[in-house]
């Protein structure tokens, strides 16, 4: 009597149809689940490497105070804040010497912490007090000072600040300027190159009707001190915009 392959169970298929299926699906799904991997693994990198930045040198009209100014996308570091219309403040960071916002070619000063000292950041806001740095050298500072002041590098002189009046391990640097008010800059000084970072010193100027600008730079810039106050200013105040230009 003769018997079906299937009556014996030692003549079953090493591997079944169904599991064949299954381990395809499976391969067939993996595959899928790589391709979509690498698509977002692509799209999310190039997010985190933008992180909040744009390469868009589009214009922002941002009114602030008395003042409007127009500005590059670019230069805005904050997403928040690239929209026309009135605002408190706006925050910039320019790659130092050229003055430029984010872009292909300086990204890495953007990104990389490590060459931050390339860049300045600037805050901008409706002035509230009637002096900048230089006018309150005088009346504010000259009046906290601890010990004498000190030569220093760059054509300035070292005025170290009081510990109890809040400047614990700030001083000043100050140059005379002919015609204007002394240049003076706050700083905390590291112990050696290495150790300084994008924002160790700070000033600020008035701009514009009442525009505050305060600026940050590293104390690796200091040889540009006056190279650097004067390309700021210009900066702001070439793209300071007429309250007659945007009413037409």
């Amino acid at each position: 009597m003769s018997h079906s392959a299937a009556g014996h169970p030692g003549e079953q298929p090493l591997v079944s149809t169904r599991f064949l299926v299954r381990v395809t699906a499976t391969i067939a799904v993996l595959a899928l689940l790589t391709v979509a991997i690498s698509i977002a693994g692509r799209w999310f990198g190039r997010h985190i490497s933008l992180a909040g930045n744009t390469e868009s040198n589009a214009g922002i009209t941002l009114t602030i105070g008395r003042d409007t100014i127009a500005l590059p996308a670019n230069t805005i570091r904050f997403p928040s804040e690239r929209h026309d219309g009135a605002a408190e403040r706006v925050d910039l960071y320019l790659t130092w010497p050229e003055l430029h916002g984010y872009s292909k070619q300086t990204r890495q000063r953007f990104d990389d912490i490590a060459q931050s000292s390339g860049l300045i950041f600037l805050q901008i806001t409706q002035g509230t007090m009637s002096r900048d740095m230089s006018g309150r050298l005088e009346p504010i500072y000259s009046h906290l000072m601890d010990g004498a002041s000190e030569p220093f590098a760059h054509g300035l002189t070292l005025l170290r600040l009081r510990a109890d009046a809040g400047y614990n391990g700030e001083v000043l640097l100050t140059a005379p300027r002919e015609g204007r008010a002394d240049y003076v800059v706050r700083c905390v000084l590291p112990s050696s190159a290495e150790m300084a970072t994008s924002g160790d010193c700070q000033r600020d100027i008035k701009v514009g009707k009442d525009l505050s600008v305060l600026y940050r730079f590293s104390s690796r810039h200091l040889a540009d001190w006056d190279h650097i106050d004067a390309a700021i200013r210009t900066f702001v105040e070439t793209r300071l915009v007429s309250r007659s230009a945007t009413l037409r």
